[in-house]
């Protein structure tokens, strides 16, 4: 099965280009519910993994010994604006934690947000691996790191203690042996992990529905969700998808960008999980096509089809920030059987 066109873009009366992709919905007995393209797919989760990889800080523990509130695990499933509210935060970790900015083994890059780029430009700060928009993430693993009395110094590397639990989480939540999960480098340094797109989905499907998950995995999974639903503002920030998706969502439903166009959702009250990739790799159409699939699943009102109408359909704007197009869904979801069982 080869990738469905997905979305179309338009500039005036005439389709400019298009983008394709896959989608896979699945609920959490490993039941492949809708899928457009190759729900089968082998692709780099990237930056959705996080609130996977945020699952050992709960269980080893570290959050509790650390004082980690919501925000502080909402961070750290994060892909920041580099915000002040994002920055003070990891600052804080760090300093609960004893470390500092430069045990931070993420690299560096400008703040997301321009806007936090000017600021920092104007403070004459330096630009440094807290304003990472994966920052909130290596201060998660530092802070497991150091609870569990292990090296700071490597906490990145594959064959440390922390990416260990983190890829035996992976294996378990998404039903890959570990063997079978391919691994890469991430932008931010640490391992990247691919699995199929319908396992991803899974994943997420439950963390959405953690009730068939052990004890301590279940309340682990729930204190992530929760954190994130609860402080969206942590996971992405100003004018970002993720944000202002959960903010619409309600605490209903859970969300995760990952590079490359990749996306993923979790909706508690149904308790599918919801991945998408994008073939070429524009993030541009991931907000469409996820919109899309809760429309033709019925899961959104119609107060929030009008409140994320502008991801929904993204306008296509020339420099005079004039709207000369869209970006506009073009694909319907194939249905399977178990879904009208």
């Amino acid at each position: 099965m080869t990738a469905e066109k997905v979305v179309e873009v338009s500039r005036g009366a005439l389709v400019e280009s298009l983008h394709r992709g896959h989608v896979a919905v699945v609920n959490a007995k490993n039941e492949l519910l809708y899928s457009v393209g190759n729900p089968h797919e082998v692709i780099y989760a990237r930056s959705s993994m996080k609130p996977l990889q945020a699952i050992p800080i709960v269980e080893t523990g570290a959050a509790d010994h650390y004082g980690f509130d919501n925000a502080d695990l909402s961070l750290a499933c994060a892909s920041h604006n580099g915000e002040d509210q994002h920055t003070t935060r990891v600052q804080a970790i760090l300093d609960r934690t004893g470390l500092s900015v430069a045990d931070l083994q993420c690299g560096t890059h400008n703040p997301k947000l321009e806007a936090a780029y000017e600021a920092l430009i104007k403070s004459g700060e330096p630009l440094t691996a807290i304003y990472n928009n994966c920052s909130g993430k290596h201060s998660g693993m530092l802070a497991t790191a150091r609870h569990m009395k292990e090296s700071t110094a490597d906490y990145y590397k594959l064959d440390h203690p922390v990416q260990q639990r983190i890829l035996e989480v992976i294996s378990d939540l998404t039903e890959v042996p570990v063997d079978d999960i391919a691994i890469g480098v991430d932008g931010c340094g640490v391992p990247v992990h691919a699995v199929p797109l319908e396992n991803l989905a899974l994943s997420f499907a439950k963390m959405a529905d953690p009730s068939g998950l052990p004890e301590k995995r279940r309340d682990a999974v729930r204190k992530i969700t929760t954190a994130m639903a609860a402080e969206p503002e942590m996971v992405g920030g100003t004018e970002r998808f993720c944000t202002d998706f959960m903010h619409a969502m309600n605490g209903r439903m859970f969300a995760k960008a990952g590079a490359e166009g990749v996306y993923c959702i979790g909706d508690s009250e149904t308790g599918i999980g919801i991945a998408l990739k994008i073939e070429d790799g524009n993030a541009r159409a991931t907000s469409a096509v996820a919109l899309e699939v809760l429309s033709q699943l019925g899961l959104l009102t119609d107060e929030q089809r009008e409140q994320l109408h502008d991801y929904h359909r993204p306008p296509l704007e020339n420099a005079r920030k004039e709207k000369i197009g869209e970006l506009s869904p073009a694909f319907t979801l194939k249905e399977y059987t178990v879904a009208s069982s």
